[in-house]
This record gives C-alpha cells, sequence and structure tokens, in this order.
C-alpha cells in the first residue's frame, strides 16, 4: 500500500512537471525571450562594392538588470552595460575564437583580425532606446557579423 502510494505520488508530482516545461514552452514560442537571452530578428547584407560587405544586424534581447545588448563571439548577446558605457568593446569578446580584437582608434568600434589577416571591422552608433516610460542608450552595430 505505502508502494502505490508513493508511486502515485511520484506519477503527480512528474506531471506537474511536465505540464510546468509545456506552458514555459508555450510562453517562449509566443515571443518572450528567457532572461539573459538574444535572438536575431533581421540581417541585411550589401556586397555591392568589391572585397567589402557592409551588414546591418538587428537582435532582440531580454537582458538582466546591469546588461545591455552587446556582442559575444560574435552573436548577440547580454553583456555587462559598463562595457557599453566605457566603450571597451573588446571587453565583451565580440571576436570569434582565434581572432584578435583591436579598439578603432575613436572607440567608435572594433576590429576582429584573423590569423589569414583578414579584418573585419564593426562600428557602433549609439541610438536611443525606450522602455518602461525612459530611454537609455542603445548600441547600433554596422559591420560583419559572422
Amino acid at each position: 500500500m505505502q508502494l502505490l502510494k508513493a508511486l502515485w505520488a511520484l506519477a503527480g508530482a512528474a506531471l506537474c512537471c511536465f505540464l510546468v516545461l509545456v506552458i514555459h514552452a508555450q510562453f517562449l514560442k509566443e515571443g518572450q525571450l528567457a532572461a539573459g537571452t538574444c535572438e536575431i530578428v533581421t540581417l541585411d547584407r550589401d556586397s555591392s562594392q568589391p572585397r567589402r560587405t557592409i551588414a546591418r544586424q538587428t537582435a532582440r534581447c531580454a537582458c538582466r538588470k546591469g546588461q545591455i545588448a552587446g556582442t559575444t563571439r560574435a552573436r548577440p548577446a547580454c553583456v555587462d552595460a559598463r562595457i557599453i558605457k566605457t566603450k571597451q568593446w573588446c571587453d565583451m569578446l565580440p571576436c570569434l575564437e582565434g581572432e584578435g580584437c583591436d579598439l578603432l582608434i575613436n572607440r567608435s568600434g572594433w576590429t576582429c583580425t584573423q590569423p589569414g589577416g583578414r579584418i573585419k571591422t564593426t562600428t557602433v552608433f549609439m541610438g536611443l532606446m525606450s522602455g518602461g516610460g525612459r530611454s537609455f542608450p542603445r548600441p547600433l552595430y554596422h559591420g560583419h557579423p559572422r
């Protein structure tokens, strides 16, 4: 009898966990992002100039307090807001593994140098994004999404 009660309790707990996961997945499907994550919304590339590609990428992020949308390993990511405020772009590890990161002289962006010498440049334009009745800086990246 005790074993039967324990099995029913275990089955009930498993069903409850399954329902919570299904409900959570449904919320994520309806446009909710998990905290600390980003997704690419649009990606436009212009290769009309020889040896040069200009790319514009728009991402949507659900960052935690103290974080802001940035770039880590060539993907949109939530990064420490201090990095954006101080324009220490290489601190967010924007380049791919094996690439070297250098700040542009005027700190308007960074370059990623591949071992073969190819250089990818990303420039940042600070725009304003509003949310919750307030406006705050939002980095807009123009360059080479990988």
